[in-house]
């Protein structure tokens, strides 16, 4: 059984090297331009490999970039495993990150706030005075 930090050496290498093939041009797809690794997950056994991409673009290109690394997976897993020495190599599986595209959304909704602090304030007191007070009574 080996080590969560083993388990996260190992994501961590597969994450590099993938990155790696993407920055070098080693796996040639139009396709896959623009695209970020954003983590990968080992399980205990080696099965598979969850492999989470995201694009500069967005989501609206999510289901060919996921494609292409179908496409690839095999390629991609041979390279892998004459890089990192595994008895078994994991299969890879791709999935969609929208974490980016998350925390873009939320940095916009934060500087909106930021640019125009009245609208946060008045959404914040009370619209009478009466209203103040039952929630003061309340709470």
């Amino acid at each position: 059984m080996p080590t969560p930090q083993r388990l996260q050496r190992i994501a961590e290498r597969i994450q590099e090297e993938i990155s790696e093939m993407l920055v070098m041009g080693e796996i040639r797809d139009p396709r896959l331009s623009g695209v970020t690794i954003t983590g990968v997950k080992v399980d205990r056994e080696f099965a598979y490999a969850d492999i989470y991409v995201s694009a500069v673009e967005g989501s609206q290109r999510a289901p060919e970039i996921l494609e292409a690394f179908n496409h690839a997976s095999g390629y991609i897993r041979r390279l892998l495993a004459d890089r990192i020495e595994l008895r078994v190599f994991p299969r890879l599986r791709f999935h969609w990150d929208p974490t980016p595209e998350r925390a873009d959304r939320i940095e916009r909704l934060l500087a909106s706030l930021r640019s125009n602090p009245s609208t946060a304030e008045t959404q914040n007191q009370p619209a009478s005075p009466d209203e103040g007070e039952a929630r003061n009574e309340t709470a």
